[in-house]
């Protein structure tokens, strides 16, 4: 070994796991969401106040219905809480309906995912875990998840993509094959681009974890977003739900990317929904990608931060879309 540093890495191959189903986890497939009819919501909706944050989601789902209407790209970015907090079925409806183009996950949302469609459970007590060093070592997920990356590299294919196939070639119980989003895309040939940070999800601490593979598989999802989101212009719509520093940071880059390779990317729509309105989500979602493009300032972007719980907001939004609301696009009624 040529390094100076006196302490050395430590060798997994000690590490001991154990089945996920033997694992306790907090959330259950039999609680999630269930997609609602349309126009179910559609007076309650009508009824809301035409101000500060009730307008502000008017704009947000005025600009989906209009991306859906012209063939736009409609991007969703999901963090790991939005999909364990039951979500998913909500997600794959609105696939079905024509409302998603592209969906950008970090290493959590993958995880949570595809634990669902596996056991149809997820979300281990790590508190009870962390103490005894069993906290992220449930063998199916390190093991497979691992396994993916590996297939991705050899097959020349994204992180995502390879995860959907993977699901798509087993036996899984039919409510948590209706649940999950990795899945139900792969099937749908809607891509799906996982995005890591190597050493923040519990893959990671197996011993089959391979950097370059887990390096490649999100490499190549990186470059997949970057087309989808040049697929944006323009008219386009990016929403990142619960991912407070990874995926806002994964859209700036990836809207440079387009940038720099002459795409004006205008007028596009951003907006980020989560509990807590965090800095990067800010800058890098709603603010910066949306700023005037060019020295007249009319670049006509719009980006917008709704605050509130994933499990409330997201069913909302949905039963809204679902729903056609609003009809009238808001420009329109602006200008009358």
């Amino acid at each position: 070994m040529n390094t100076v540093y006196q302490v050395q890495p430590l060798v997994l191959g000690d590490v001991a796991t154990y089945p996920l189903a033997s694992r306790k986890s907090k959330v259950s497939v039999a609680d999630f969401a269930k997609p609602v009819p349309g126009n179910a919501t559609a007076k309650f909706l009508d009824a809301l106040p035409r101000i500060l944050a009730a307008d502000e989601l008017r704009g947000v789902l005025s600009a989906i219905q209009q991306a859906k209407r012209q063939g736009r790209t409609i991007l969703w970015g999901m963090g790991g809480h939005v999909i364990k907090t039951g979500l998913g079925p909500l997600v794959v409806d609105l696939m079905r309906r024509g409302f998603v183009s592209g969906i950008a996950m970090n290493g959590a949302a993958l995880i949570h995912d595809f634990e669902i469609a596996l056991s149809g459970q997820t979300s281990e007590d790590v508190e009870a875990g962390l103490s005894e060093g069993k906290f992220g070592m449930a063998t199916e997920t390190g093991f497979f998840l691992n396994q993916i990356a590996g297939t991705a590299t050899f097959s020349g294919i994204g992180y995502g993509e390879a995860a959907g196939k993977f699901l798509s070639g087993r036996q899984l119980l039919a409510q948590n094959a209706q649940a999950s989003v990795l899945l139900n895309a792969y099937k749908a040939r809607i891509p799906v681009t996982i995005h890591l940070a190597i050493g923040t999800d519990i893959p990671h601490m197996h011993p089959a974890a391979d950097g370059a593979s887990l390096g490649a598989a999100t490499l190549h999802d990186f470059r997949l977003f970057c087309g989808l989101v040049k697929g944006m212009h323009p008219g386009g719509v990016y929403m990142n739900w619960g991912s407070a520093v990874l995926l806002p940071e994964i859209f700036l880059k990836a809207v440079s990317v387009v940038r720099n390779l002459g795409v004006r990317l205008a007028p596009i729509t951003t907006a980020n929904f989560d509990f807590i309105q965090h800095y990067r989500a800010l800058q890098n979602v709603v603010k910066r990608p949306t700023a005037s493009s060019n020295k007249s300032g009319s670049s006509h972007s719009k980006g917008y931060a709704i605050t509130g719980h994933h499990e409330l907001l997201f069913p909302l939004v949905a039963a809204a879309l679902v729903s056609g609301w609003p009809r009238e696009p808001r420009s329109a009624r602006k200008k009358a």
